[in-house]
């Protein structure tokens, strides 16, 4: 772990952890693609208002990024690279776009917590990744959503 906040607050954390002691060092990243997004995720992840974050599984594929595990732990980020909370995930799924639904949107937190406004929200946050690799979302893309809870 290259972040320095991001290594105190882990450091901190295992104090009162001992039991994790031996994991591997969680990856430090923040939420959102822009500043104002990742700023106001940490906000909302700290308040325990944001339990929940959706990533595409070609962006993830395309960046040769692991699928999250149950049990993976993150340092989550400002966009400054503040360590701002410690979460865990507590259940991955996989789904395709169009089956996504409001119970899950809810975990999220996003805006009005509306599905309409998630689907917006992440069509375009997918369009601008995807955009990267020559790809494009569709209705039928699989987004691999993360439920996480906030253990520090």
């Amino acid at each position: 772990m290259e972040n320095a906040s991001a290594k105190n607050m882990w450091g901190e954390y295992l104090k009162t952890h001992l039991e994790h002691v031996f994991e591997h060092a969680p990856k430090t990243c923040y939420f959102g693609d822009n500043e104002t997004d990742a700023n106001n995720f940490a906000e909302m992840t700290k308040k325990e208002t944001k339990k929940a974050v959706s990533h595409s599984l070609l962006g993830l594929q395309n960046r040769n990024e692991p699928l999250p595990k149950i049990g993976d732990f993150i340092v989550l980020t400002n966009w400054a690279g503040e360590a701002q909370c410690i979460v865990r995930t507590k259940s991955v799924s996989l789904k395709p776009y169009f089956s996504i639904d409001s119970t899950y949107v809810q975990k999220e937190g996003y805006g009005d917590k509306s599905l309409e406004q998630w689907k917006s929200y992440y069509w375009n946050l997918f369009t601008n990744e995807l955009q990267k690799f020559k790809r494009e979302p569709r209705e039928s893309m699989i987004v691999v959503c993360q439920e996480f809870e906030k253990v520090y």
